[in-house]
């Protein structure tokens, strides 16, 4: 009868890459947020544009 083998793998361990997790989530950060597209402009209020059509 052969031997039995564990199923299971041993963890490897993780790879110091250099990153701190404060490095890592910075770049996520800013992944997101070139990935997305520009906002639109918020509407100004209504009294705010009378003042402007009103100055020119």
């Amino acid at each position: 009868m052969p031997a039995s083998r564990p199923t299971a793998q041993p963890a490897e361990r993780p790879v110091n890459s250099g990153l701190s997790m404060r490095d890592l989530l910075a770049s996520c950060a800013a992944a997101d947020a070139v990935s997305r597209p520009p906002r639109a402009p918020e509407p100004e209020p209504a009294g705010r544009q009378q003042r402007h059509r009103e100055a020119a």
